[in-house]
């Protein structure tokens, strides 16, 4: 199939990778040229603009940062719209607010372009290995065109609703994603305190209700002193924020999300920001009066 890839970071670029070692055609771009190196190594062809990488694509894929870059590179001047056809199919992977996506998505279908919102969970490892969890939002029919270039990217699958509702599932994805990890990072700096080996406490906790992949996964990284990011705080922080503006466009009260938001606000604000999430540990060190390396 004919695709095009626009964005091509952490996540991005072996998610392109994951599409071309399936056999498929690839139109790349990057706003950093040397991000395309790889690609181009491996067969894509390089594009100069969102737009030509959208030429005579079935399928165009973005993962950017956030809200505006979406909108800038399927909107904008040499975005998606200016170089797609009636029928494509715009899949916009990146983590944003709903209500972007679904104003997006009208502007879009009004160029005759579908969309499809289809944030991911995994983190870098997950895109290496093409095992992401994907959560799509949009047209049926869209979706099953694209669920076989999905399928090289990710092992779960889930068309969520209509339009907006893969971030929708998103956000609760982050929510108990973060909430999970400093509650861990907050265990594991408790027992350090109590002079315990945290090892032997994930152990003990591995056999009990306390469980999680979280625990046995970030757990085991944040005990190994691993902070390498597969997924950065301030990103981590980035997402909890969507979710918080939506709860209070909403009204509803989500006070574990806001208390975690707080502390990737102060990891981003304290050098720790471009740490993984897990770097949270870090941040509860310090503020209990010892400091790991």
């Amino acid at each position: 199939m004919e695709a095009g890839f626009v964005g091509l970071g952490i996540m991005g670029r072996p998610m392109a990778l994951n599409l071309l070692r399936a056999g498929h055609r690839l139109r790349v771009w990057s706003r950093r040229a040397e991000s395309m190196r790889p690609l181009i190594d491996a067969g894509a062809i390089a594009c100069d603009s969102a737009a030509q990488a959208a030429q005579g694509a079935q399928v165009v894929f973005s993962m950017v940062a956030d809200a505006p870059d979406v909108k800038q590179v399927a909107l904008g001047e040499r975005g998606v719209a200016d170089g797609a056809a009636r029928g494509c199919v715009f899949v916009d992977m990146s983590t944003i607010a709903p209500g972007a996506a679904r104003s997006i998505a009208a502007r879009l279908a009004e160029r005759g372009i579908d969309m499809l919102d289809a944030p991911v969970s995994g983190g870098e490892a997950g895109a290496i290995s093409g095992s992401l969890t994907i959560m799509v939002g949009g047209n049926s029919n869209a979706f099953e065109r694209v669920r076989p270039l999905f399928e090289c990217l990710g092992k779960s699958i889930t068309l969520i609703g209509d339009s907006g509702a893969g971030q929708v599932a998103k956000a609760c994805n982050q929510v108990v994603t973060g909430i999970s990890v400093a509650v861990i990072a907050e265990a594991f700096n408790y027992a350090r305190v109590n002079g315990v080996d945290g090892e032997r406490v994930r152990e003990a906790l591995l056999g009990g209700f306390a469980a999680s992949r979280i625990l046995d996964n970030h757990g085991g990284r944040m005990l190994a002193r691993n902070f390498k990011p597969g997924f950065k705080a301030w990103m981590h922080q980035k997402d909890l924020r969507i979710v918080l503006d939506e709860a209070h466009r909403l009204g509803i009260a989500l006070p574990a999300a806001a208390a975690t938001a707080q502390l990737f606000n102060a990891m981003s604000g304290s050098s720790l920001g471009e740490d993984d999430s897990i770097g949270v540990l870090k941040l509860y060190e310090r503020l209990s009066g010892g400091v790991g390396p």
